[in-house]
């Protein structure tokens, strides 16, 4: 139960004076739901300004508040002309404050002819004259004017204005309760650091980095915590020690020898396997480095051991994929695998669910369908959980409860860096497979100006009559999702004009069914192009596709980018990447893009997104808010992670976990960042 102390942070939005139905919109899409919200809704920057006495103190571009008096009113010579206030300060200089497009009765209400008023604005010159363009602020209270020199500027949505959202967040603070002190004291002494409440107000007032730092380092505490309980739960749980024999692995006939860094991963989970307590394992592959061989054979010892595997996958043509390639590669040694999701029903369904239960099915792929209350497994041993980043620690933890304390690996195809890697798996061990197999070809990148469009599309002309298929991938719009899809709708059309049906189009507004035919027509050959937005799915398998087409490549982060090329390569055909550029590039974007000619290791990609600061395609998601945190960023995730980590550990292992007075203040902390699974699975444990 959330302790009583956090209730007031936790009532809904529409408790503020002056949250309407009108606003309800504008603020959920800026994920304003409740108090809380609103006090971690922090500032992006302020804006700082100085007050002078009269003009001649002020500098040409600076933010000033400075006291006025209108003295003539000038409407313009045309309608569209702006409205100008002559107004002249203490020593009888004249400014001009211009407003454009607003009614010029609004501006003689704010400043009536004769009466001073302090103005807060950027002090511009006009020719020979001096004038402030829409003033941010007219206010007859000289006290008033002077609170506002340094003001926060926040994220806003459509129908919000700063000072409204100012306001909605001062309310919200007053709501904030004192409580108690979760952070090591030498922490705090050390870093001088603000108590919880204090460091809240002051982020919101001005540029404090301590504030700011503190409750970033609150966010990364709590998290840290919940993956750590986590994992201490998982450590207490009695599981079943799997210990193959060899049999089912020796009788594969791979085409292939394993490379090292696949025959480490795979000594590695064999060795967690033979524990009693479940395994929690990541392992990061990068594009193509062979971790479905590492599934396989991770399953393989499970079966051995008398045990079932089932392997998860995010959406069903994924599942079909993987069903195909392991059923395949494990031909020789006769283990039974289905293939089951939400689609199977009537008899089909049945022989499945009467298979997993009687023991018969030795290995299910599929998607989250294997793991609903109809489904019951006589032992299920091992769950391998395929492009983990879509199933948050929740979920996870649901899948693992099926069978006995059931070991669980995880993999994903995101190369991440490592410093993120704690932040989003801490209470997991970690492989990597970061060698390519052999005969596995690199990918012949190239730079290409957007304007030689034409002689790109005639090149996959030439591609398509040597039989081979090709991606073309749209950019990413102003990170808005309509626009994105009216770009990829726009080429799909002019690539249809001239490749006629052997076109295709996917996006993620489509229904999954006419997704999922799409893809279908694309991998089984009878279209030779698909063009995409950015929800390509990861993973699929078109071994003919040996050409990618990046449009507005610039607009893309390293790793995704990364992500998209490893889309080709995966046959025997010598493949290529054009990254289609604009005409402007920033300096940022001219190193990505020659990164990514330099090289194809997605382990330095990554370290070098975070470098340049990729935002949230660090993730291999195109939003930042994939990552689990709202309050810290990237640098602060850097910076401060390791540190919290190590206080987390300190507070388990020393401070005896949630115990005690700190243990204690601890469980708020958790409640506070929505991390209480963790305080559940302390309660369950």
């Amino acid at each position: 139960m959330r302790p009583d102390l956090l209730n007031p942070l936790f009532a809904e939005a529409s408790g503020l004076k002056g949250v309407g139905p009108g606003l309800a919109r504008p603020l959920e899409k800026l994920g304003l739901k409740r108090i809380r919200d609103f006090i971690y809704h922090l500032p992006d920057r302020f804006v700082h300004r100085r007050a002078i006495a009269d003009l001649d103190e002020g500098s040409i571009g600076e933010q000033v508040v400075i006291a006025l008096t209108p003295v003539e009113y000038r409407g313009g010579p045309s309608p569209k002309a702006p409205f100008r206030v002559l107004a002249e300060d203490a020593k009888g200089n004249l400014c001009t404050l211009a407003y454009f497009g607003r009614n010029a009765g609004w501006a003689k209400k704010q400043l009536p002819l004769g009466e001073k008023r302090w103005v807060a604005g950027r002090l511009d010159q006009f020719g020979q004259n001096l004038q402030i363009v829409h003033p941010d602020h007219v206010n007859p209270e000289g006290a008033a004017m002077l609170g506002q020199l340094a003001e926060a500027i926040y994220p806003l949505s459509e129908g919000l204005t700063q000072g409204r959202m100012a306001a909605l967040v001062q309310q919200a603070l007053t709501h904030a309760p004192d409580l108690p002190e979760w952070c090591e004291q030498g922490v705090v002494d050390r870093m001088g650091w603000p108590v919880w409440r204090e460091a809240l107000t002051q982020a919101h007032r001005d540029e404090h980095k301590e504030a700011r730092d503190r409750l970033a380092y609150d966010e990364l505490l709590a998290n840290s915590l919940a993956l750590m309980l986590v994992r201490a739960s998982n450590r207490r749980t009695q599981g079943q020690a799997l210990r193959g024999d060899g049999r089912l692995r020796g009788a594969l006939k791979l085409p292939f020898a394993l490379t090292g860094a696949q025959a480490r991963a795979i000594a590695e989970i064999e060795g967690d396997l033979a524990q009693a307590a479940p395994m929690l394992r990541l392992l990061q592959g990068d594009v193509g480095s062979g971790k479905t061989v590492v599934a396989l054979e991770s399953l393989l010892i499970a079966v051995e051991a008398g045990a079932q595997g089932a392997l998860l996958a995010p959406t069903e043509i994924l599942a079909r994929q993987h069903f195909e390639t392991l059923r395949r590669m494990a031909a020789p040694t006769g283990v039974n695998i289905a293939l089951y999701t939400g689609r199977d029903k009537g008899r089909a369904r049945e022989s499945i669910l009467m298979g997993l239960m009687d023991g018969s099915i030795d290995i299910v792929i599929g998607t989250h369908a294997i793991f609903q209350d109809a489904v019951v497994y006589r032992n299920l041993g091992l769950v391998v959980i395929d492009e983990q980043h879509r199933f948050g620690v929740g979920q996870r933890l649901m899948l693992t409860q099926k069978g006995k304390g059931t070991h669980c690996l995880a993999m994903t195809a995101t190369p991440i860096p490592r410093t993120l890697t704690l932040a989003q798996y801490g209470e997991m061990d970690v492989s990597r497979l970061d060698e390519l197999p052999p005969g596995r070809q690199a990918i012949d990148t190239r730079v290409v100006a957007q304007e030689r469009l034409g002689d790109v599309v005639e090149a996959l002309a030439r591609h398509f009559s040597t039989g081979q298929q090709a991606y073309w991938v749209c950019p990413m719009v102003r990170e808005s999702e309509v626009a994105d899809l009216a770009a990829a709708e726009e080429r799909h059309e002019m690539l249809s004009l001239r490749f006629g049906e052997d076109a295709v189009l996917v996006h993620g507004q489509m229904k999954p069914e006419q997704k999922d035919a799409a893809m279908e027509r694309f991998a089984s050959g009878q279209a030779k192009l698909l063009v995409a937005t950015t929800v390509i799915e990861v993973g699929v398998d078109v071994p003919n596709a040996t050409l990618m087409v990046i449009e507005q490549a610039e607009r893309f982060g390293l790793a995704q980018l990364h992500q998209l090329r490893g889309r080709v390569g995966r046959g025997s055909e010598k493949s290529t990447c054009l990254l289609l550029r604009g005409e402007t590039l920033s300096e940022v974007s001219r190193e990505r893009l020659a990164l990514m000619r330099e090289t194809q290791d997605g382990f330095r990609l990554a370290e070098e997104d975070l470098r340049l600061r990729g935002g949230g395609e660090l993730l291999g998601t195109r939003q930042s808010g994939d990552t689990p945190f709202r309050v810290a960023s990237l640098d602060q995730i850097t910076r401060l992670l390791p540190m919290a980590h190590d206080d987390a550990r300190l507070l388990i292992e020393r401070d005896g976990g949630l115990t005690g007075e700190r243990g204690a203040a601890a469980r708020v902390l958790l409640y506070l960042f929505e991390r209480d699974w963790g305080v559940q699975l302390l309660r369950g444990g």
